[in-house]
């Protein structure tokens, strides 16, 4: 199907063309809504049942493995993608001596640690550097990549789109190569999934690490990850009561139950259940999933068509077509470009982009109009 502009779904402010979903996403009037019922619950404890401290998360994970292609029991609720990313290294046995492999500019808090996961094992990282600003940029980067897996590979961790100028990864090829070295594959989907397709399972992902603030659409300070069965019988870095066996029994919970809840429930973060965060998560899957990421994806490439005409016929650098994802991308300012100036038309404006060490990235949505990406070509065109 094809989707029309969903701006009336948010509460922008008129006036505005906020072209940052990569920043933090708008909240859908549905997930506001629901984080006031949350928050409201909370004035009276007794409709509080002990159901409600599991059913949400239950939800959210039967919600997100349907985005993913993923066995619900294999999905957790985490905090953070530091905290989901901590889990995954965790559990991956390593020997001296062994490599592990990430991107150059890989967000900072997979770099951490992976960094901390090589340092604690003796394995040596190794970050494939990017092309300068080029045509075939894209491909070189990918094919770099590849032929740096090989036998001695213990975990190759990168997010599906680089979250600085949206470059794609060939996730299928990956993947693939990954299990024919025995190597585990660790994704960050922060900057993919909602808006662009994901499949697991097709991809023969290991874990998978989604921050919920944004393209999932939902609030701060919870995400939601996917583990794999290779990491059922691992040790979690945190020992929560609700991830056991038999926890919603209340009336026995003194027993001390040693067993984990199967799947990858032992990775959920304590207090799951947050009866604020929950909600409004839940509500943002929803939408997600009727409005189906390809839509998103196609919505914006067809939104961003005159952008892209644009910087390519005035000579900025943008990715190629087949390794440029829709809803995220960058562009190459020029070295003499006041960027200063640059920056303060665009807020003169209100045209809200992101600047990410010398790339220009956007990052549009279903609430954004034509008119939004004529504001931002009015102000290149103004500086020549």
């Amino acid at each position: 199907m094809s989707l029309s502009c969903q701006a009336s779904l948010f509460s922008l402010p008129a006036g505005i063309h906020y072209l940052n979903c990569a920043y933090m996403s708008p909240l859908l009037k549905s997930v506001e809504a629901a984080g006031v019922q949350g928050l409201l619950k909370k004035q009276n404890p007794t409709v509080v049942g002990h159901d409600d401290f599991f059913n949400g998360p239950v939800g959210l994970k039967e919600s997100f493995g349907k985005l993913i292609n993923a066995k619900a029991q294999q999905c957790a609720v985490i905090p953070s993608v530091s905290y989901g990313m901590a889990n995954a290294f965790a559990n991956i046995p390593a020997k001296a001596g062994q490599k592990a492999i990430t991107v150059e500019g890989e967000f900072p808090s997979d770099y951490f640690a992976l960094h901390r996961f090589c340092t604690d094992n003796g394995v040596k990282l190794e970050m494939i550097q990017a092309q300068p600003y080029s045509a075939g940029r894209g491909k070189q980067w990918n094919e770099d990549l590849l032929n740096a897996i090989d036998s001695n590979t213990v975990v190759v961790a990168i997010s599906m789109v680089h979250w600085m100028d949206g470059t794609l990864y060939d996730m299928e090829t990956i993947g693939k190569r990954c299990k024919e070295v025995g190597a585990v594959f660790l994704v960050d989907g922060t900057q993919s999934v909602g808006a662009l397709p994901i499949d697991v399972e097709k991809f023969q992902i290991d874990a998978l690490i989604v921050a919920g603030y944004k393209w999932l659409m939902g609030p701060y300070s919870i995400g939601m990850a996917y583990y794999s069965e290779f990491f059922n019988n691992g040790k979690p870095i945190e020992e929560s009561w609700m991830n056991r066996l038999r926890s919603d029994d209340f009336g026995n919970l003194m027993d001390y139950e040693h067993q984990y809840r199967p799947g990858a429930a032992r990775y959920n973060l304590g207090e799951s259940s947050n009866f604020i965060l929950v909600p409004m998560l839940q509500k943002a899957l929803d939408q997600l999933l009727a409005w189906e990421p390809q839509n998103v994806q196609d919505y914006c490439e067809n939104l961003s068509l005159p952008l892209v005409s644009f910087l390519q016929e005035k000579g900025y650098w943008v990715e190629d077509p087949a390794y440029r994802s829709k809803h995220l991308f960058g562009f190459a300012l020029p070295e003499n470009m006041d960027r200063e100036k640059f920056m303060k038309r665009l807020a003169e404006k209100n045209v809200f982009l992101s600047l990410r060490a010398s790339s220009m990235r956007v990052s549009p949505h279903l609430y954004n109009t034509r008119e939004d990406v004529n504001a931002l070509i009015e102000v290149l065109d103004s500086l020549g």
